[in-house]
């Protein structure tokens, strides 16, 4: 312990990072610098600074990281079209890179050899921060607390707290909250009743969304323009990344749009319930399909939806910064280089359908060649003929050699 000299905490300022930070203190007799990010959890971060200064802290970064975080993680996820275990955003996956990233930084910054999280020995978090930790900075060293302390419930880390004066935020009288983790992309709820899987979740535990049920009776139109496969303007109003998520966001649960609850593997090895809100998430992902639908060719399309799930589990398992997941990106980019147009959707009750699709470039759709009136010999239907007597050829074979 003693060849740690400086430690850079990935700080919220809630009860697991405050108790985090009185710990290291006692435990490491460490300088430390607190790092605190705003990717878009709809909470204020700059009073963590003043929890950070009452505990005697110096070096304090506190940094806007929402317009980084869509720009160069969410929106390159969603050129993939990327979903886990087929229900799954990955809104907490996602922002750990960042983070990790920033930690690095950081520490290079400040003449800093350690860094810390909070994440617990059960979860993916911990291998996300570490692995990414380790692909930026090879040697650095990681304090991971919970894989050292005894505080392995929220009752002894409450009782720490009250002991060391630390204050404590949505304390239900003897009960633990639920976990939480929001960013721009979702907002996450694991914990009390959650744990049992058969329990359906409590109305009030939901924060982004009204219930579909509760959602307007008149469907909302919006039009979604792309370049290079990303969102640049809704209805006509160009934005940047981050202001598109927040408007998706906001009207999509006002509509009811994006609530799941899943069960999916962790990659540590245990199943692990948890409940989401992804409103801009489940539009995005709806709309993207829809243009490329019209743009991408078809064995292009059928490659991506392939190789997707393997993104998406490198994307989940923490390995944002390896060579494996670069090079799928540089893929995926260069395929996005048509995917050009506007896609209109319908919003209600919790559905999101299309309604319309155009690409004035680079539509692949040919109304003379699909129509299903005369085509003025733009297909020649007789040649389907031969084609489907040639890739027969194979099953024909077979029967006859089984008498059929």
């Amino acid at each position: 312990m003693s060849d740690v000299k400086k430690v850079v905490l990935a700080y919220s300022g809630g009860l697991d990072t405050s108790i985090i930070l009185r710990w290291l203190r006692e435990e490491y007799q460490c300088e430390i610098v607190t790092f605190t990010a705003d990717i878009g959890q709809g909470e204020e971060v700059e009073p963590a600074r003043a929890k950070a200064e009452a505990a005697g802290i110096k070096e304090i970064y506190i940094e806007d990281l929402r317009e980084e975080f869509a720009r160069d993680y969410v929106f390159p996820m969603f050129r993939a079209n990327t979903i886990y275990e087929g229900e799954y955003l990955l809104g907490t996956s996602i922002a750990r890179p960042l983070i990790a990233k920033r930690l690095i930084e950081i520490a290079h910054e400040t003449g800093a050899d350690a860094i810390s999280h909070g994440a617990t020995g059960k979860g993916n978090d911990q291998v996300r921060f570490e692995l990414g930790a380790y692909a930026l900075m090879p040697d650095v060293k990681i304090i991971a607390p919970w894989r050292e302390w005894d505080l392995l419930s929220r009752d002894k880390l409450m009782r720490y707290a009250e002991q060391h004066g630390i204050a404590v935020e949505q304390k239900r009288g003897t009960r633990s909250p639920y976990s939480m983790d929001a960013n721009l992309l979702h907002i996450s709820y694991e914990g009390d009743i959650l744990e049992d899987p058969w329990n359906e979740p409590e109305e009030d535990m939901w924060r982004w969304t009204i219930a579909p049920e509760q959602a307007p009776d008149n469907p909302l139109y919006l039009e979604l323009e792309f370049e290079k496969g990303d969102i640049v303007a809704i209805d006509g109003k160009a934005m940047s990344p981050a202001t598109v998520m927040e408007h998706l966001n906001r009207v999509g649960g006002e509509n009811g749009i994006g609530r799941d609850d899943i069960v999916e593997n962790r990659y540590v090895g245990m199943k692990s319930r948890g409940c989401y809100e992804t409103p801009a998430g489940t539009i995005m992902l709806k709309a993207h399909r829809a243009i490329e639908s019209l743009t991408l060719d078809r064995e292009v399309m059928h490659l991506k939806d392939e190789l997707m799930p393997r993104y998406a589990k490198l994307i989940y398992n923490g390995y944002w910064w390896s060579p494996e997941r670069e090079m799928m990106q540089t893929m995926i980019d260069q395929s996005q280089q048509t995917v050009n147009g506007s896609v209109r959707l319908k919003l209600y009750k919790g559905g999101i359908m299309v309604v319309g699709r155009k690409s004035e470039d680079n539509s692949l759709f040919d109304e003379d060649i699909a129509t299903f009136e005369d085509d003025a010999g733009a297909y020649d239907q007789a040649d389907a003929t031969g084609f489907i007597r040639l890739n027969a050829l194979r099953l024909r074979i077979a029967a006859a050699k089984k008498g059929l």
